[in-house]
C-alpha cells in the first residue's frame, strides 16, 4: 500500500500567511476620475476668457453657445478695430470649440463686419 500512497499527490495544508493574502482586500488603485463636464454658463465664460487671452482683445459678447458631441461650440464677438463714431468700429465673429472640461480646442474667425451693419436675408 505504500506504493499506492506515494503516487497520489498530497495536498499541502494552507499556511497562515496564504489565508491572510486571500482575505485581504485588493489594493488596486482607483480608476482616475473623469473631470466633470462644464455647464453652459461656465462654457460661455471659458470661451470668452480663453479667446481674449489668445487675441489680446476683450470679447464684446458671446452670441451663441451649443453643446456638441465633444464639448461646446460658441460664437464670440470681438472688437478688432475701434473707430469714432462707434457704429463704424469693426467687429469679428469667432467660432470657438471647447472640450467637455471647458478647455479651448480651436478657434476660427468666421466673419468681419462693422458695428452699424445689420444682418439682412439674402
Amino acid at each position: 500500500m505504500a506504493s499506492a500512497d506515494s503516487e497520489r499527490p498530497r495536498r499541502a495544508a494552507p499556511r497562515a500567511d496564504d489565508e491572510q493574502r486571500e482575505r485581504a482586500p485588493s489594493r488596486r488603485r482607483p480608476a482616475p476620475r473623469r473631470a466633470r463636464a462644464v455647464d453652459a454658463g461656465s462654457a460661455m465664460s471659458s470661451a470668452a476668457e480663453q479667446l481674449a487671452k489668445l487675441l489680446g482683445r476683450p470679447p464684446e459678447s458671446v452670441s451663441s453657445l451649443k453643446p456638441t458631441d465633444s464639448g461646446w461650440e460658441a460664437q464670440v464677438e470681438v472688437v478688432e478695430l475701434e473707430r469714432i463714431p462707434d457704429t463704424t468700429s469693426v467687429l469679428a465673429s469667432y467660432k470657438v470649440a471647447l472640450d467637455e472640461e471647458g478647455a479651448l480646442i480651436s478657434f476660427e474667425r468666421t466673419r468681419r463686419y462693422s458695428r452699424g451693419m445689420i444682418d439682412r436675408p439674402f
